[in-house]
């Protein structure tokens, strides 16, 4: 009997299979869309091994008792790591593992990035309390407070309104970050980013703001009655206490009138000098302050408080960058964590790769996959350097952009390349966005058959002419590793990311629920084992 049931169901299986190629065929042969698609000539492209049915089925068993193999981890975080990759879409992670796996002379299409390999993934939903499509304000405040907020404000809830002054004064409507929360458990805490150390992302740690553009007091209406984001990093609760601070935008924190280590002049209308501030501020704490890669690698391990500002403005672009003078955000990753591992009780590290959310703003695609790329290696830095048992790595991106991976390019076709011809007969890019400052061709397509497309500051085709490429209001990956990492999955509001680190490394008040490292792992353990013994069974039925 039970072999009938068994034979039956895998019958029935075949036979829906089978409908549905049926049906497909039927939908492809009526669709007449296909200008510019032709006849495959790259078989070259892929390996023979490919064409095989086996080939597919090792695969997917491999990857099956991979999975298999996963239990829940359980453990308390002691250390928690949020990698932020800030604008990285799915169509970005989709085109840059591409380009990744082209560099390396392969089709790209199969290759992973490092945080890929993560055993748990899901997606997270970016919305505004106020708007369908998030910025990185908003959505900072999501993901590192645990509450969704306005468009534009920093640390504060939705009861703040953009602009507001004596509204973001008010601190009973401040919530704390993940990052305030290691810290009241005297945890050691930090920041990384390749944009200004004041930008929205990073901000969104230390920040209680009304408006992500009052970096520095030049560029608010009333600096006398609110204190400007540079000035909360420096004297702020959460920002005084952070031990690593590393990236950009120097000029905020320096006056008017005084030139930085680039001779860059500062911004600053109150004739403070935050940097000299923070180093007056530390006392006989060891402490330093870098500029430049040199500084950084010079960094002793036992300093308990760095303050990195390695340009005037946002870092260059990794394709710009000088790389004996800026380092590499894998670079800051690694130092950042060698420094913070020097606590006993753990820590909370933020990284966050912003440039590649300003390259699709510009719609240089070239150069935002090449920053997600960058942003895939310090994530592959600190799984190499910290142990799965006790680091809680969270990989996610804030929103993501208008740029879309379309048409019916060729296996291994060149990622940045052609990817076909329309009706009209000119070629049209794989790459492209639904808006932005890119090619238009004055109201018509651009032709695009001379373009170079291998320059990096090459700006790819957009439909709508903005000044600026939006943001996209979809969905973005949520990908993790490390104790309590199974609870993201799913399709998960941004703002419940914040709660689960907080729940995984019992940082909240007392009283909250805590993954405190009591649970049993046996109902975890059960899934894979009841999987093994329906596999077992299935092999010896047939």
């Amino acid at each position: 009997m039970l072999r009938f049931i068994f034979v039956t169901f895998c019958l029935t299986l075949v036979l829906m299979g089978a409908n549905s190629v049926h049906n497909t065929q039927d939908i492809n042969r009526d669709n007449h869309d296909y200008v510019g698609r032709g006849k495959s000539t790259k078989s070259g492209a892929y390996s023979s091994e490919e064409t095989t049915a086996s080939f597919w089925r090792s695969q997917a068993n491999a990857t099956l008792f991979e999975r298999l193999k996963k239990t829940a981890n359980t453990n308390l975080a002691k250390n928690v790591i949020m990698f932020l990759g800030d604008g990285m879409s799915i169509t970005t992670i989709a085109a840059a593992r591409a380009l990744l796996g082209q560099r390396d002379k392969k089709p790209g299409e199969e290759t992973q990035l490092s945080f890929e390999k993560f055993p748990f993934v899901g997606l997270s939903k970016t919305y505004c309390v106020d708007r369908q499509v998030a910025d990185s304000a908003c959505s900072a405040t999501a993901y590192l407070c645990g509450v969704k907020a306005n468009e534009a404000t920093i640390g504060v809830t939705a009861a703040v309104k953009l602009g507001y002054c004596k509204e973001m004064n008010n601190e009973t409507n401040h919530v704390p970050s993940i990052a305030h929360l290691f810290q009241m458990k005297g945890k050691k805490t930090g920041i990384v980013t390749t944009t200004r150390i004041t930008h929205a992302s990073p901000a969104g740690v230390y920040a209680h703001t009304a408006h992500r553009d009052w970096e520095a007091d030049s560029h608010m209406p009333d600096a006398k009655n609110c204190k400007d984001i540079a000035l909360q990093l420096i004297h702020g609760e959460t920002g005084k206490n952070l031990n690593v601070i590393f990236g950009g935008g120097r000029a905020y924190f320096i006056p008017k009138g005084q030139s930085d280590n680039d001779q860059q002049p500062g911004v600053r209308l109150d004739s403070r000098d935050l940097i000299k501030e923070w180093k007056e501020q530390k006392g006989n704490a060891k402490h330093e302050y870098v500029h430049d890669l040199p500084g950084l690698k010079g960094l002793q391990h036992d300093t308990e408080y760095v303050l990195g500002l390695f340009s005037s403005d946002h870092m260059d672009y990794n394709l710009d960058r000088n790389k004996n003078v800026q380092p590499s955000l894998a670079e800051m990753t690694v130092k950042a964590i060698r420094l913070l591992s020097q606590g006993e009780k753990g820590y909370f590290l933020f990284v966050e790769g912003g440039r590649i959310d300003q390259a699709h703003h510009a719609t240089l695609a070239h150069k935002a996959l090449d920053e997600t790329i960058e942003f895939q290696k310090a994530v592959q830095a600190a799984v190499d350097i910290t142990g799965e048992s006790e680091t809680l790595i969270v990989v996610t991106s804030d929103h993501a952009h208008t740029m879309t991976l379309n048409g019916y390019p060729e296996r291994g076709n060149n990622i940045l390349g052609i990817g076909g011809k329309g009706k009209d007969k000119l070629p049209y890019t794989t790459l492209s966005y639904a808006n932005g400052p890119g090619e238009h061709g004055d109201g018509k397509r651009p032709d695009l058959t001379n373009a170079d497309l291998n320059n990096p500051n090459f700006k790819y085709p957009s439909y709508v002419p903005l000044k600026d490429e939006t943001h996209g209001g979809e969905d973005v990956a949520i990908f993790a590793r490390g104790p309590w990492a199974h609870l993201l999955v799913g399709v998960t509001e941004q703002n419940v990311i914040a709660h689960v680190m907080k729940y995984a490394s019992c940082v909240g008040p007392e009283g909250e629920p805590c993954g405190n490292g009591s649970a049993n792992i046996v109902p975890s353990l059960l899934i894979p084992l009841l999987s093994l013994l329906a596999i077992a069974f299935a092999q010896r039925v047939l």
